[in-house]
């Protein structure tokens, strides 16, 4: 089996080059990729590659994920979001081959308190919601054989992430405010991708799987939860950390360009039970990324 990936850079990309490689024969790409365009904004180079790669599985983990910079460049998150997973796909509908994609709890409005669930109304409120809902319908559109995976709060221990924000303002403030009125579950890249390399090696002998699935950790929390439980477990560490207070607040309380949901909690259970997986419980995920990114020896 033959597999493309773009987006091999990022955090879930970093991540999907571990799992795939034992799957198959991995090419993966970059947009910074010379020998291959990986470069989703250069439709025509994209479609060469996968011409002259011939894939029996694409994935692609490349997008437009700045959710603030996408309200003042709409055009360059639709290039990205909407337009090349469109093109993707209708390559792999050519190829016969199998797409495999991920989108965000930002399609969704973002009211209520229960969990999403795949055939909920959609209702994004900001330009990379509704760019990455696009992306969905064009990929769905195509014919293609796909896994789309919404998740979200993202994190790994490779880049930037919530966690070492945390622990730097914590090293420096005596109090921090997070917000604590959005609910959800941070998800590793890690999990993202052994998902990935499971559900693919599932749907390449039962093609009845291909479809749309929410994909997260178990359980929930806020960001204020989220920070209290990162600088917990660095102080167990020997982590010295200045701040005393994680004060509770509301979303209002940080104006933002693009409107975030405050309910993010995903239904995983169509996931669950396709493909027979348990999706350990968040916390489990956050403390190891903290083991790889805390000093040894503080």
């Amino acid at each position: 089996m033959k597999i493309l990936l773009f987006g091999m850079s990022g955090q879930v990309g970093w991540e999907l080059r571990r799992s795939l490689a034992p799957v198959g024969d991995l090419v993966a790409l970059s947009s910074a990729s010379r020998e291959m365009c990986g470069d989703l904004r250069d439709i025509d180079g994209i479609t060469r590659t996968v011409r002259e790669v011939a894939p029996d599985v694409i994935v692609n983990a490349a997008a437009h994920t700045a959710v603030d910079k996408a309200e003042s460049e709409p055009d360059a998150a639709a290039a990205l979001n909407s337009v090349a997973p469109g093109v993707l796909a209708s390559e792999a509908a050519r190829l016969g081959a199998l797409l495999v994609h991920y989108s965000t709890d930002y399609v969704f409005d973002g009211s209520g308190d229960r969990p999403w669930k795949e055939s909920d109304p959609t209702g994004p409120l900001s330009v990379y919601g509704r760019t990455k809902l696009d992306g969905e319908i064009a990929i769905q559109n195509s014919g293609c054989r796909h896994l789309i995976f919404r998740t979200s709060w993202v994190f790994a221990a490779k880049g930037k992430n919530f966690a070492k924000t945390m622990l730097k303002l914590a090293a420096d403030r005596d109090r921090l405010t997070v917000i604590a009125d959005q609910f959800g579950a941070p998800t590793g890249a890690d999990l993202l991708a052994d998902v990935t390399a499971h559900a693919i090696r599932h749907t390449r002998t039962s093609p009845d799987a291909s479809g749309l699935y929410h994909l997260a950790a178990g359980g929930e929390t806020t960001w204020h939860g989220y920070a209290t439980f990162v600088c917990d477990v660095a102080r167990r560490a020997g982590i010295a950390l200045r701040a005393t207070e994680i004060a509770p607040v509301p979303t209002s309380s940080f104006p933002t360009p693009a409107a975030r949901p405050l309910n993010s909690r995903m239904d995983t259970s169509k996931l669950r039970d396709t493909f027979a997986l348990r999706l350990p419980d968040w916390r489990g995920g956050v403390a190891r990324m903290l083991v790889e990114i805390l000093p040894e020896n503080p």
